[in-house]
């Protein structure tokens, strides 16, 4: 049986110590008036949930567009909850930590899964590494950024299973979570599907779908995600995807990204994910007007402007080599910290 948004579980616990409802509350009015923004935020989300309403408001993430506010049912968060509970067979009493912001949806998402499976959950100053990491504590579950994992390869080892999103695992450091002694998961989701509705081992291809989602693609070859439980109506999204089974996809790339090139069309993440290990810059792949192929590919860096060898494009396909490379001095992010590319691409002097 699902459990209920108002029930905490019995086995829950922040910081070593158990609370009950009234505790919450107490805990959350504490952390608004004497902690830290991250303990304020902390707070806020506490008190919104144990609040009498049926829903929450939820702030997209704005990586592909505007932000958005968008109003969440809370027992829909519960079953997202429950889902990854058993897709990665989190049990009552495992060790959680939380890490990233309450004020974005997979901050929020750690804490409901500890309040609804009874999960005992630290915290730490979200950050873009894990330094404050209490050291030699081995932790059953975290979720993380896939810059928290670049940066804290030493310590992931203190974590049993770890799940990684926000933005896509590049094959650089897919390679060096292959020594980190855990199970380590790439995640896909969004705030529209209260984050993951997949998830698939580091270094495999293809997705595997939660228990409480079926997929299908629409005539772009996008896909489409049907959650009765978290919402009432098919997610549609801009993922090209390549559907195996019902259970499984391989995520191609965003249709809006997608450059068509003297009529080739050109997957901007594929290329990315080969040039990532030979670039230390941040980059990404995109297409600009061209007198003779309409659109042309480019490489876009930021930093100064440097020379590169040919042998970097050396695993590209023939159309997959940029015909410019055009250097930013500094690219535009979002709110929580990832690049935006349409408000970076307006940097550039055409």
């Amino acid at each position: 049986m699902i459990p209920h948004y108002k029930n905490i579980h019995n086995r829950f616990k922040i910081n070593g110590v158990h609370l009950d409802k009234e505790a919450l509350f107490q805990f959350a009015y504490s952390s608004i008036k004497e902690g830290e923004d991250f303990e304020n935020e902390l707070g806020e989300f506490l008190l919104d949930w144990l609040d009498d309403k049926e829903t929450i408001e939820l702030t997209t993430s704005g990586t592909t567009g505007t932000p958005k506010i968008i109003t969440i049912n809370k027992q829909a968060m519960v079953h997202s909850a429950v889902a990854t509970g058993n897709f990665f067979n989190l049990q009552p009493q495992n060790k959680a930590l939380l890490c990233l912001s309450p004020r974005y949806i997979a901050g929020k998402m750690m804490i409901v899964r500890a309040l609804i499976i009874g999960l005992e959950l630290d915290y730490i100053i979200p950050s873009s590494n894990l330094d404050d990491l209490q050291k030699d504590k081995i932790y059953d579950f975290v979720a993380i950024v896939p810059l928290q994992a670049e940066n804290s390869l030493n310590k992931l080892d203190q974590f049993k299973k770890i799940i990684i999103g926000g933005a896509k695992v590049s094959d650089a450091l897919a390679l060096k979570l292959n020594n980190v002694n855990a199970e380590i998961y790439e995640t896909y989701g969004m705030t529209e599907t209260i984050t993951h509705i997949a998830a698939k081992k580091i270094g495999e291809e293809y997705f595997n779908i939660l228990s409480h989602v079926a997929i299908d693609s629409d005539e772009r070859n996008c896909l489409v995600i049907s959650a009765p439980t978290i919402s009432e109506s098919k997610i549609i999204t801009n993922d090209i995807v390549e559907i195996d089974n019902d259970k499984k996809f391989k995520w191609l790339g965003r249709f809006d990204n997608v450059i068509n090139s003297g009529g080739i069309k050109l997957f901007p993440e594929q290329i990315e994910a080969k040039l990532t290990s030979k670039i230390s810059n941040r980059f990404f792949i995109t297409g600009l007007p061209d007198f003779l192929l309409g659109t042309k590919l480019v490489l876009v860096v930021e930093g100064k402007q440097q020379k590169f060898d040919d042998f970097i494009f050396k695993e590209l396909d023939k159309f997959e080599k940029p015909k410019e490379i055009v250097f930013i001095s500094e690219f535009v992010e979002t709110n929580t910290k990832k690049l935006n590319r349409i408000r970076t691409l307006k940097k550039i002097d055409l």
